[in-house]
């Protein structure tokens, strides 16, 4: 089961950092909003990981807490992919979004 969970992390884990390099490739141009996005996604790291190791403390000394952890992990990281997704998503001339159309 922990096997199983730590491969669907690592899918969803590949998925972030591809829809990452492609956001930051957008914004090649745009320095201060690319340092805005790194330093969002590193406040969205953190947050995700305090807040698994919080969701997952009443399992913490007991077999079943490393997949807890990475369930919760997975759960967030999806959810992450769908933020950035959407903003890959974004239609030409949109002034509210924040990554240009290709």
């Amino acid at each position: 089961m922990t096997k199983c969970a730590s491969e669907e992390l690592a899918a969803a884990d590949k998925k972030l950092n591809e829809l990452y390099k492609t956001i930051e490739k957008r914004l090649a141009d745009d320095h201060d909003t690319k340092k805005l996005l790194i330093n969002a996604q590193r406040a969205w790291i953190g947050f995700r990981d305090s807040e698994c190791t919080f969701a997952a403390s009443g399992t913490d000394g007991g077999s079943i807490h490393p997949m807890m952890v990475t369930m919760c992990k997975t759960s967030l990281t999806n959810i992450r992919n769908q933020q950035l997704s959407d903003y890959l998503k974004c239609e030409e001339g949109d002034v509210t979004c924040v990554v240009p159309a290709e």
